[in-house]
């Protein structure tokens, strides 16, 4: 799969703008503040649906302009596939596939498989549990749309859940009956969430240790641990336990919205023994095992997006990146860099075709 052309309309700092991208490596060079990293944010756009870097969508829209658009022409197992995003102040965004508006934007995911790698991923490490179970929630999703549906369920129904707990403190005031509807629905759709999550980890955790062993050049031993509620016992237990502590609090105290990924180097934290480069390296290696299950599950090769790193990592860690894209096993990739010299000579490196766009 590939990117053939962008164009951005009124997205972020860009008012007019056109790409007609090499099939294997693209860099996207300038001086900070032009907008390299609003690229390739563009590209991920057309992936998920939404920015990596900014959430509120109405803030991706150029400032004083009405809306944005983003279209994007791929080659995907031998057909062209148009994907359009477009935003309008006041109104819903709109994803279209070949003309046609998606009625849900969960069915876009997964279509077209992305992986990033960014500065902003140490969020992961220095962040709470919710970065973390977003990070495996992406993984997944991207190949198992039972999961994400699953997942949307969840959260609506964990809604409705903690808005009952505030009306009953509300109005002094308790239901059973109407709790237990919903401690049974959480527990159907968030049994699925962990026994999913579970076994994803068994087949990830080796892939990223491989991942990192190659990057690091180091004998420490990383692992990721899984932390659930529902190995304690099942949900619906665990929130009929809860129930006190949840009326008093006026949320869910217990389920799979309050997993976590614990980030581990020699049994210990990575956020408190980790050197930075070890933290690094822990990162790089979990956004290339995210590629490599990504590939193994949709038999595509997903995009792949180096956003700044060149300015954020040392030039051992670069190289062995490099070295490792410059591999049939990897597809289109895309860099950002504020040095075209640096990156020429780096991408020079590997025996793909490239193409340098200077902003």
């Amino acid at each position: 799969m590939i990117l053939k052309s962008l164009s951005l309309l009124n997205y972020k700092n860009f008012d007019s703008k056109s790409f007609a991208f090499n099939a294997k490596i693209n860099c996207i060079v300038g001086n900070n503040g032009i907008g390299k990293t609003n690229v390739l944010d563009a590209i991920y756009h057309l992936s998920f649906g939404k920015s990596y870097f900014n959430p509120v969508a109405t803030q991706n829209i150029k400032h004083d302009e009405a809306f944005f658009v983003i279209n994007g022409d791929y080659e995907k197992e031998g057909k062209t596939e148009k994907v359009a995003i477009s935003l309008k102040r006041g109104q819903k965004k709109v994803i279209k596939r070949n003309g046609k508006a998606y009625d849900k934007f969960s069915e876009h995911i997964g279509f077209l498989p992305l992986v990033i790698i960014s500065p902003a991923d140490r969020d992961l490490i220095t962040e709470g549990s919710s970065t973390r179970r977003k990070f495996i929630d992406t993984v997944i999703s991207q190949s198992d749309k039972t999961y994400l549906s699953h997942l949307i369920k969840y959260g609506k129904i964990l809604d409705q859940r903690n808005a009952l707990l505030k009306y009953f403190a509300l109005n002094h005031t308790f239901n059973k009956d109407t709790l237990d509807i919903y401690n049974e629905q959480l527990t159907e759709f968030g049994t699925h969430v962990f026994e999913k999550r579970h076994a994803f980890l068994k087949t990830f955790i080796p892939i990223f240790k491989a991942r990192y062993k190659a990057i690091s050049n180091g004998n420490e031993a990383v692992d990721l641990v899984y932390h659930s509620d529902l190995f304690e016992n099942n949900l619906n237990t665990l929130l009929k336990n809860a129930i006190n502590k949840d009326k008093a609090l006026q949320y869910t105290s217990v389920g799979v919205h309050k997993d976590d990924l614990l980030f581990n180097i020699d049994g210990h934290p990575i956020k408190k023994f980790g050197s930075q480069g070890q933290q690094k390296s822990f990162l790089i290696a979990l956004k290339l095992a995210q590629f490599d299950f990504i590939k193994e599950q949709s038999g595509v090769n997903p995009i792949l997006l180096l956003d700044d790193i060149f300015d954020k990592l040392d030039e051992q860690r670069v190289a062995q990146i490099i070295k490792l894209v410059d591999d049939e096993n990897f597809g289109q990739l895309f860099i950002s860099d504020t040095h075209a010299e640096r990156t020429e000579n780096a991408v020079k490196q590997v025996h793909q075709s490239y193409e340098i766009f200077r902003l």
